[in-house]
């Protein structure tokens, strides 16, 4: 298998967290999509990241697609067996996945030149941001879409939007505001397969 990604994208993360959780071979292959030479839309049309190269031949996009097709290649599950169990881990994705969303559009809009920068529209992602949080904060309390003891497609997920913050939104300081969260991210943040696909220095 091949994936195609850019070491800064939270999306492409966490598909190679759960290559790695899974035992899975692949390579890959870095590219950046805003670039002018990018051969992203070669494998996505939308020229998004990531992209998976299947061995068939077959290309997979987006993440949480590419996710439901690791599941039938064996190695450690990522989603229950049973699909209504599965159901809070998907729900606890998406909310981890609209929190990156957000980030995401937020940070683009920062990059604008000073004086074509929406601030309203960047405070209107920050707060989607802040109310993820909260609600991210409950269902892991409430463990919904936590893995009790293995690591879950939700958890890969909200650790990867929670690395996205501490990598372009450190000023937010989220973890003063989610202590729950914090303690959850200290241990999962810690794992091999996030130590080696922590996004390079800005």
């Amino acid at each position: 298998m091949k994936l195609v990604a850019s070491l800064t994208s939270p999306y492409a993360r966490k598909i190679r967290v759960a290559l790695a959780e899974k035992g899975l071979p692949f390579t890959l292959e870095v590219d950046i999509p805003w670039l002018a030479e990018t051969s992203v839309p070669d494998y996505n049309p939308l020229g998004k990241v990531p992209a998976l190269v299947a061995d068939d031949g077959e290309v997979w996009y987006d993440s949480p697609v590419i996710a439901e097709y690791l599941e039938t290649l064996g190695g450690s599950l990522l989603l229950p067996a049973e699909r209504t169990a599965v159901l809070p881990v998907r729900q606890t994705e998406a909310l981890a996945d609209g929190i990156t969303d957000a980030a995401v559009a937020a940070f683009l809009e920062s990059r604008r030149p000073a004086g074509q920068q929406d601030a309203a529209s960047i405070e209107r992602q920050i707060t989607k941001i802040h109310r993820g949080l909260a609600a991210l904060e409950q269902r892991l309390v409430a463990r919904k879409g936590f893995g009790e003891v293995s690591l879950g497609l939700g958890d890969i997920a909200v650790a990867c939007a929670l690395g996205y913050l501490d990598f372009r939104f450190a000023q937010l300081v989220w973890r003063s505001t989610h202590p729950e969260l914090a303690a959850w991210a200290a241990n999962v943040l810690a794992r091999p397969s996030f130590v080696e696909t922590t996004p390079p220095p800005a």
